[in-house]
């Protein structure tokens, strides 16, 4: 979702989701809105090293009597200072909110980043957003944390402003060291293991499957004619894609209430551009296993990746792409029937 346009002169439109606000930009922040317990970061997949800080904040606020809040920053600011080093986006802002509001936040804070904002020194930014706009006792952050114009502020500078304007500064060492194999748990490993396609290490990472979000459309209908009837996600889809391949997943239908039976149904999921059939379009689809009565057109559905099951492949006859689905579905069933979703 991108940032809201300017209302009325103000950065952006303050919502509430739930307990949780929103507000994008300083000026939506209010008066009166008493001490904080702040964080910052992109918090890109908001993974289990970003939830132990997020947690961290909830519960320095609650001993403080304060609102715990994150600020985020949209778009990634690699993206505004270094277009050409940008990385892919594991989470669309709107799933990256949705995932931080999971955590017992009391709020959110967007930033557009811009030239313009990367330019303020860490005194500046610490005074205008975490002193004057938030009333911060406390700022929660991790040992590598940088910010200021060119990065030149670190965790001691952030205690020496803490001294000056009085929030205190807690700084956590790294966590997740040796989660997968020697790999901690960061953003960047996240989107590496995504790209690879290994979901189940992702999976790790995240202390969830990875899921991406969309609406069904019509595709080629190919698959129900083969007697796999597929939902094909639009190509407007949020998050970021798997390598090609075929996986092991669950179709969330989100427009069902969180109760409702059909809500989250195993499937088989197929990434790729369908080179049997000389497809050029790169597709995200997926097969509710033994299921052929689904009308999913027009729903918002997530596709969430559990296991890797193999590449994706170009089939000499329709006859041995038939026989490959079959076996496809059967270690899909197989694989899902021993997990609970999540």
């Amino acid at each position: 979702m991108p940032v809201p346009e300017p209302s009325d002169g103000r950065s952006g439109v303050a919502t509430t989701v739930g307990a949780v606000q929103r507000w994008y930009g300083l000026d939506d922040i209010p008066a009166d809105l008493g001490a904080t317990v702040v964080t910052l970061g992109n918090f890109d997949g908001v993974h289990r090293g970003h939830r132990e800080v997020l947690t961290r904040v909830v519960r320095e606020a609650a001993d403080r009597d304060a609102l715990p809040v994150a600020v985020t920053f949209e778009p990634h600011p690699i993206a505004v200072l270094y277009p050409d080093r940008a990385p892919a986006a594991v989470m669309s802002l709107e799933q990256r909110l949705d995932a931080l509001e999971s955590v017992g936040l009391a709020a959110v804070l967007v930033i557009e980043f811009t030239r313009e904002f990367a330019q303020q020194t860490p005194e500046e930014f610490v005074r205008g957003t975490f002193v004057d706009a938030l009333g911060a006792c406390a700022v929660v952050v991790g040992k590598d944390t940088r910010f200021g114009v060119r990065n030149s502020g670190d965790v001691d500078t952030l205690r020496e402003l803490g001294g000056a304007h009085g929030f205190e500064v807690v700084a956590l060492d790294d966590i997740g060291e040796g989660a997968t194999e020697g790999a901690r748990w960061s953003s960047t490993q996240l989107r590496a293991e995504l790209l690879g396609g290994n979901v189940d290490h992702a999976a790790q990472i995240l202390g969830r499957p990875h899921r991406v979000t969309g609406a069904v459309v019509h595709g080629d209908h190919r698959g129900r004619e083969l007697g796999y009837p597929t939902a094909n996600l639009s190509q407007d889809h949020e998050g970021l894609v798997p390598a090609d391949g075929v996986y092991a997943g669950w179709l969330v239908r989100l427009d069902l209430d969180e109760s409702a039976p059909d809500r989250t149904l195993p499937a088989a999921v197929s990434v790729g551009t369908n080179p049997t059939f000389d497809g050029h379009q790169r597709r995200v689809e997926a097969y509710v296993l033994d299921r052929t009565d689904l009308d999913l057109y027009g729903e918002r559905v997530a596709v969430e990746f559990v296991s890797h099951l193999r590449p994706t492949l170009r089939f000499e006859s329709i006859d041995m792409l038939v026989e490959q689905m079959a076996q496809d579905v059967a270690r899909c069933r197989e694989i899902l029937s021993a997990i609970v979703p999540s």
